[in-house]
């Protein structure tokens, strides 16, 4: 039988798998064999088993629901405008960090789906702009975020879910390291002190140990 799998590798699925069902049925196994033959043979050819398939009412309900602005929306939606930044970084553990400012302009995006920032500000002397997309995702019920900037040519990419009781995003990810070219794992939060003010802190992972690397206070102008 494993011969026929090999010789009639574009036959459809389904008529191998009858097939196959078929010379069984003809030899001596009992039906507990038969059973695990079918099994084994609908995994390795990725065959549903016994999913049911939803209904187009279920579908069609559930892409609704997907493509429907919600709550999380409303609240990046109320970040529309600008903010001013205040943020220290550290370079080393244990020494004092570099401090900085900056402006950051937010806007939804796609009728209210997505939150656009961008960020002008500077960094050790040289002028810094960065771009941030979010969204929160209604299957996933996690927000995603995106980072770019023009101290780098990767993207930073965070997922994580929203914790009422903080009202903090709490965010999940990695970004590359430049010197090993790998990545590396990174750690965000976003806490909203008031509807005009929140505090970002990021933390890197190196080498195992997680070590805090910025802290960012926003506040709206008015």
């Amino acid at each position: 039988m494993d011969g026929i799998i090999l010789v009639m590798p574009n036959l459809d699925k389904a008529f191998i798998l009858y097939y196959l069902l078929a010379e069984t049925k003809s030899s001596p196994l009992n039906q507990s064999a038969m059973k695990i033959i079918f099994c084994a043979l609908a995994m390795v050819l990725g065959m549903p088993l016994f999913a049911q398939q939803p209904s187009q009412e279920e579908a069609m309900k559930a892409m609704n629901a997907y493509r429907t602005p919600g709550e999380m929306h409303k609240m990046m939606a109320s970040w529309d405008g600008t903010w001013e930044c205040e943020y220290s970084m550290w370079m080393e553990p244990g020494k004092e960090p570099f401090k900085s400012k900056g402006t950051m302009t937010s806007k939804m995006l796609l009728d209210g789906r997505y939150n656009e920032m961008h960020y002008n500000g500077d960094f050790m002397g040289e002028p810094m702009k960065g771009v941030s997309m979010s969204a929160w995702d209604n299957a996933k019920k996690a927000f995603i975020t995106t980072w770019i900037d023009n101290f780098g040519t990767g993207v930073m990419w965070l997922e994580g879910p929203w914790d009422a009781a903080t009202k903090t995003i709490q965010l999940y990810g990695k970004m590359t390291d430049p010197v090993s070219g790998g990545d590396t794992k990174v750690r965000q939060f976003v806490t909203m002190i008031d509807d005009n003010t929140q505090k970002m802190q990021m933390w890197v992972d190196y080498g195992g140990t997680e070590m805090k690397t910025m802290e960012m206070i926003m506040k709206k102008k008015k």
